[in-house]
């Protein structure tokens, strides 16, 4: 059985080797068994680089300084001549993706960094600087600095919508920071949404060994194209256990394009967001089976609302892509560029409808008239601000939230006593609703000796009363 097993699977790997216009065959003799995945790697593997990072950072002289005590007094800022510097060193792995020296990488694993050094699988050594980092999407793009007429090994992109579950793939990467190092394996699931390691979920799953130090690595089609940047491992003990997930190309592509036109990542909006329609929302809408996702909150004047989207329609597919849940949705989305337009299918009463929608970058309406908060209140020490769709993108919300939102908290102040938290939606204060940063101030100014405030934190309303 071990050995049918064996030629299954080589079988599989011969047939993707050979043209695409050839079907799958099952080797035929013992020569045809001993292919390797060798001219691949020797295609693929130069342009896998190995990245060291190094920061300063500066902690307490003495350990008692870093006593809670002490630190109740100092806070962050400790006298002179109480620190010293420290070097903290991390190690990763990234991708060449471009032959004037664009490098793809994790956002985790050049995170804080000062220094960035690359390491060609040749041995030439490079200094990189960082052209722009996106933590949502955890990818991250840097730039060797090389000299004139110096040339690179490059990795294609390939396809990530074109792999199939089964496929055989090959991960490159630096485990554990011992030299580059190849496995392989299959794709073991696809659209994987609810790996909570980013903020746009439809991660490639393998079982290609990948181990701590992969991060930023290559995960290769045996064409030898990039499919994915190796991300995360599923794992206990720091250990491979044969689930690796990679961010696949088709998210890769647009974070790439977006940091190396503008310096940051600019995703477009759609002004609509909503839920997956569980096996019991199915059958209160009639639909055959759970699919899709439920229409619940539309953005006035917003580009789905512009488009003809309803509350209650039920998102199918996203340009021919099919989604299972709203973090689908959102990856799919943010595979495109403000301005682009998004072909949606949806389920509407039963009748099936496309809608065009042109997606557009995430708009500054209301003015953010972020203000920091003095005075004797609940919210003195923080800062405040006018959620717009721009500014939740910014900080890692939902689109279409609205409202006042705290985005700082000022270390010893009355609001970090109070355990408000940056992210909190102020809704009332003194029973008072507050739609505008204007409302916030105006009803904050007011002397008070008792004060009752509600926020809406992560979904949940949670109220409080201060003073006698």
């Amino acid at each position: 059985m071990r050995l049918i097993g064996s030629f299954a699977a080589l079988a599989v790997m011969l047939a993707l080797c050979a043209p695409a216009a050839q079907a799958q065959l099952v080797p035929g003799s013992r020569d045809q068994i001993k292919q390797s995945f060798s001219p691949v790697v020797k295609q693929a593997a130069p342009a896998v680089v190995n990245i060291y990072t190094k920061r300063i950072v500066k902690t307490a002289a003495s350990p008692l300084l870093a006593d809670p005590f002490f630190r109740r007094f100092f806070g962050d800022n400790l006298p002179p001549g109480a620190t010293q510097d420290r070097v903290q060193r991390s190690l990763g792995s990234g991708v060449i993706v471009g032959a004037d020296g664009t490098v793809i990488t994790n956002h985790h694993v050049i995170k804080n960094a000062d220094e960035v050094t690359v390491v060609l699988a040749d041995r030439r050594e490079y200094e990189a600087s960082i052209m722009g980092s996106d933590e949502r999407s955890d990818l991250a793009v840097l730039k060797i600095d090389m000299a004139k007429g110096e040339s690179l090994p490059v990795l294609p992109m390939g396809d990530s919508d074109a792999i199939e579950v089964g496929d055989l793939v090959i991960a490159i990467g630096n485990p554990f920071g011992i030299g580059q190092t190849v496995t392989s394996g299959i794709v073991s699931a696809l659209a994987r949404t609810n790996i909570g390691i980013t903020d746009f979920r439809s991660f490639i799953q393998t079982d290609a060994a990948i181990n701590p130090g992969n991060s930023g690595g290559a995960l290769v089609d045996l064409n030898g194209r990039l499919v994915g940047i190796n991300s995360a491992i599923y794992s206990k003990d720091g250990g491979s256990n044969g689930i690796g997930f990679a961010i696949p190309t088709a998210l890769v592509r647009s974070v790439l394009t977006s940091i190396t036109q503008t310096g940051k990542v600019v995703r477009p909006w759609l002004g609509a967001s909503g839920q997956p329609v569980t096996n019991e929302l199915a059958q209160a809408l009639k639909l055959n089976r759970p699919v899709g996702v439920l229409i619940n909150a539309i953005h006035k004047d917003g580009p789905a609302d512009k488009a003809g989207l309803k509350l209650g329609d039920v998102v199918t597919f996203v340009n021919g892509r099919e989604v299972d849940d709203a973090e689908g949705m959102r990856f799919r989305l943010a595979t495109l560029a403000p301005g682009a337009d998004a072909k949606i299918s949806l389920l509407r009463d039963g009748m099936e409808k496309t809608v065009t929608v042109r997606l557009i970058a995430p708009p500054e309406n209301p003015a953010r008239e972020m203000t920091d908060v003095g005075g004797a209140n609940p919210f003195a020490g923080s800062t405040i601000a006018n959620l717009n769709p721009a500014l939740a993108e910014d900080v890692g919300m939902p689109t279409s939230a609205s409202g006042v939102v705290v985005l700082r908290i000022r270390r010893g102040s009355i609001a970090h006593r109070l355990q408000i938290q940056p992210g909190d939606i102020i809704l009332r204060i003194n029973d008072r609703p507050v739609a505008t940063v204007a409302d916030a101030k105006k009803l904050i100014a007011a002397d008070q000796r008792r004060w009752h405030i509600s926020v809406n934190r992560e979904g949940q309303t949670l109220s409080m009363q201060v003073g006698g």
